[in-house]
This record gives C-alpha cells, structure tokens and sequence, in this order.
C-alpha cells in the first residue's frame, strides 16, 4: 500500500486469503468524532454540554466558539478524503437543534456541524458508487435531543439511503459475503430504538482512554486488551483528550497540536498490534486527524492484515 489510490479500493486489492475472514477480525482504519472538520462556530452549545459551558457560551460567546473550535475539531479531512485515505469506519455523533421544529439532524461535537446528516450520507453513496468493493461501517454512537419519533425518522432515512447495500446483523460478513450480496455498509446503532431492525448492527464497543497523556492512552489499550477483546466489532481510540484544567494551562494549543505531537508514539504501538480472533487482538483503530498524517495511518493499519495473514 503505497499511495492514496491504493488505500482508496484497498479491500478490493487484499489477496484471496483475506476474502473469507470476517470483518471483526481484520484491521480495520476509522475516524474519531469523524464529522468534526465541518463544525460551525456561529452554532450554540448543544445541550448535552456541561451547564457551565452552555453558560459561558451565552454570556461570552465569542470568547467561547473559537477555543471549542480548537479542541472539539478531530478531523480536518472530509468524509470523502477519509474514505479515500482508506477509513472504513465512521464515528458519527448525531444531533437534532432542540429549537428546531423541522425533523433535521445534524452531527455534533460540543457544537452543530454545518453539514446536515442527509447531506453527508448522500456524500457516502456516492462514494459507494464509485468503489463498489469497498464495506464502510457507519457506528451512529450518540445522539443528543432526540426522542423515539426522531429515531424512526432518522432509521427510516438510513434505511432508505443505503437499501440493498447495507449488511444485516445476522450475516458474518466477510470481503467475499459482502461482495457476493452487494453490501457496502454494516450500520451500528447505538440505541434501543434499533432493537427491531435486522439491518441495524448492535452498538460498536469504543476504547476511550480519556487522557491527554499519549503513554496512558496505550497503557489504557494494553489493559483492555488483556481484559480480551468482544466478539465481533469493536474500536481501540488512539484519541487524546483534554480537560479545562489542560486547556488553561496551554492556551497555545490545540487539539491538532497536542495530536501531532504524539503521534509517533501512537503509531509506533500500531506497528505492533495484531487482528484476529485471539483474545488481545484488535479491530478497528480509529484516530484524530487522519488525513494531517497523511495516508501513514491507514497505512499502518491495513498493513497489519497482511503481515497476521501472510502467504501460506
């Protein structure tokens, strides 16, 4: 894997070796907070926000939306770039506008996107089309006012967008099952709404190490990972995180920098995990600002797949 082209139809090049494994036991690249690089700073606080921000917003607004800018923005790349880059997993956070009568949704982290949901998923399907051999897994992971009709609306639309693409949750869904029905996307739901729904996949589980220290987030991932991995997906965040304290005491920084300056060391412990079915191996590795490293990421972590499945 050489070049972004490559990462682009990467399932579709991996050898015939690899056709038969089920997903859960590939490496598979994803995307933190993957709809955060269309944020909209004129937007209010959502409400699931602490009180305290939700306050300071109101009273000093414009003190406020540039700093959340800073450190709730985890992507720079858009949906089509990171799925180029070879992301096959996305991370969304659905949100609908409390005041907002009409049944619009959009993403949210601290703040509204500017993209809508509808938008953003036509914007998929069209790279569906494109890359006809490609499986993206969309884990819809929160939601933020929301109430059951919001939900049925909502899965009616995913249902209707994606059709005969998307992965029943009873399939194991290898490269070569999805390629023999035509799926393209497995859709994880991580409400009870979806119970009733065979096309809507379980919650994906998401190891957040909830740090801003690179070192605790792979002791973090260590610790998890002799605690035994789940049975089918599941997502190891390289993801830093900071709090209010970390955000005053470095008011030069932001959430972009403070990647940057780890990821060496994050991706050096990439090089070392393994896929598969073994109790400490991993599946779906999602970090911040995938395409600021480039395609190195995605790299790595398609790599990993060929060196656990080698050439008999």
């Amino acid at each position: 894997m050489e070049d972004e082209w490559c990462c682009a139809d990467w399932m579709s090049q991996m050898p015939s070796r690899i056709w038969d494994i089920p997903l859960w036991n590939l490496a598979l690249p994803g995307s933190h907070d993957s709809m955060t690089y269309c944020l909209d700073q004129e937007s209010a606080v959502v409400n699931s926000s602490p009180r305290v921000l939700r306050m300071l917003d109101t009273l000093f607004p414009c003190l406020v939306r540039p700093c959340i800018m800073k450190w709730a923005t985890t992507q720079e790349g858009t949906i089509t770039e990171q799925l180029d880059l070879g992301i096959r997993f996305l991370d969304l956070r659905i949100a609908h506008k409390i005041k907002d009568s009409d049944q619009v949704f959009f993403f949210a982290h601290a703040i509204y996107s500017l993209l809508t949901v509808k938008e953003a998923l036509k914007e998929v399907v069209c790279w569906l089309d494109r890359h006809s051999k490609e499986v993206v897994i969309l884990a819809l992971s929160a939601f933020d006012d929301m109430n059951l009709d919001q939900h049925r609306e909502l899965i009616h639309f995913l249902l209707s967008t994606f059709t005969y693409r998307i992965c029943p949750r009873n399939v194991t869904s290898s490269l070569q099952e999805c390629w023999k029905h035509k799926y393209q996307v497995i859709l994880s739901y991580d409400d009870e709404s979806a119970c009733a729904y065979n096309e809507l996949w379980p919650p994906c589980p998401y190891w957040w190490a909830n740090t801003s220290d690179p070192k605790q987030v792979i002791s973090f991932l260590e610790e998890r990972k002799n605690e035994g991995r789940p049975g089918q997906f599941f997502a190891a965040g390289l993801n830093l995180t900071e709090d209010g304290r970390y955000i005053l005491c470095h008011p030069c920084q932001s959430l972009q920098s403070m990647t940057w300056s780890a990821s060496a060391l994050l991706l050096n412990w990439v090089k070392l995990q393994r896929p598969g079915s073994e109790k400490t191996s991993l599946n779906i590795i999602c970090a911040d600002f995938v395409g600021g490293l480039s395609s190195e990421f995605t790299q790595l972590v398609i790599d990993l797949n060929l060196r656990q499945y080698p050439d008999p």
